[in-house]
């Protein structure tokens, strides 16, 4: 079997290992608490009626779905309910999972064009203020990075609202404007991606698709500066040594063009270690889009938790966390992929990393 075959498959088995793992500890969390709290993850749809008898219920809860049992069968039947569909009950939102696939899109929409700003921008500016090491592009960049590092997100989100929003009125909060969040609801609106800056164009709309644009700049950009600044500096870092390895010495030796050399062969294995730091700062990335989705108003996954605040809502919670752990793995396993594709060790099976 071909070493890129057996990574794969190696890693692809750790995604449903590590998925029972973490859901295995977030329920043993839950059994912490009473009893009745933990009927509430099976609550229906009925409960909410204020002239249900809650108690009945819950006590009919505890009965059927065994919560009385010892912890490995209540994960067991917990877990299966959760592959097949059934998160639970939320008494603000209705079915967890039904609402969370329906947030989704705004969410994924957000963290798309985030990555696609912050990984691009940040090998390139990285690599460039490594090859021009104590020039004034390195110190540009290195004061930029700085700067980006130590700007909390949420103070960034509050400066750039202060001066875009507030006093330019450039680009607004939120995920449309209002007119075109009426068109969106018309019935002449076609969802074909839940991503309204493609399905604007696919409906013939530009305007709604120049609107969605407009309101996820900011945002995005937030969420992307504290990434970027980290990713860039590791890859100044990798750069300026891969410039002072044989190989490379070996290639301004023979002659070869400057451009060929930093870009097609130091940039390529400076790339190994910013990979890393992008699959160590996926957890934060993720985690970074919920708060930055509540402070800018945007309607993704993150509204979910606004009542939290006010009203412990256990199904929501769970769903919450659990849906969090699916987005984490998948970017996890996805740059590990691409760290496959990068590095000719891993194919060859000459290392796991």
């Amino acid at each position: 079997m071909p070493p890129i075959v057996k990574f794969l498959l190696r890693r692809l088995l750790a995604f449903p290992i590590t998925l029972i793992l973490i859901t295995a500890v977030l329920y043993g969390i839950i059994m912490l608490a009473p009893i009745e709290t933990r009927a509430a993850l099976y609550m229906p749809s009925g409960s909410n009626n204020p002239n249900a008898d809650v108690d009945a219920i819950r006590a009919q809860i505890v009965e059927e779905k065994g919560l009385n049992d010892p912890y490995p069968l209540q994960y067991a039947r917990w877990a299966l309910a959760l592959t097949q569909g059934d998160w639970g009950w939320s008494p603000n939102y209705g079915d967890v999972l039904t609402s969370l696939v329906r947030r989704t899109p705004a969410t994924m929409e957000l963290t798309l064009y985030s990555v696609l700003f912050l990984v691009p921008l940040g090998i390139i500016s990285g690599g460039m203020a490594g090859a021009k090491q104590n020039r004034p592009t390195d110190h540009v960049f290195r004061l930029a990075a700085f700067i980006g590092t130590a700007i909390p997100p949420f103070i960034l989100a509050l400066i750039l609202m202060g001066v875009f929003y507030a006093g330019l009125n450039w680009f607004p909060p939120g995920r449309l404007d209002y007119s075109e969040m009426l068109m969106i609801e018309g019935q002449s609106f076609r969802t074909y991606t839940g991503l309204l800056t493609i399905d604007g164009m696919l409906n013939g709309q530009p305007d709604i698709t120049i609107s969605a644009f407009r309101h996820l700049i900011l945002p995005a950009i937030t969420l992307s500066v504290l990434h970027w600044a980290t990713l860039g500096r590791v890859t100044r870092t990798a750069m300026i040594e891969e410039l002072s390895k044989q190989y490379i010495m070996a290639g301004w030796g023979r002659g070869l063009p400057r451009q060929a050399i930093v870009w097609n062969h130091a940039l390529r294995n400076a790339m190994l270690p910013a990979l890393n730091s992008i699959a160590l700062s996926a957890a934060s990335l993720i985690m970074g889009v919920f708060v930055i989705e509540r402070i800018y108003n945007f309607p993704g996954v993150s509204e979910m938790t606004q009542a939290l605040a006010f009203l412990p809502d256990p199904p929501v919670m769970m769903g919450f966390a659990i849906y969090s752990v699916l987005l984490v793995l998948p970017v996890m396993l996805i740059l590990d992929l691409l760290q496959a594709a990068f590095d000719p060790r891993v194919r060859e099976g000459v290392t796991d990393s």
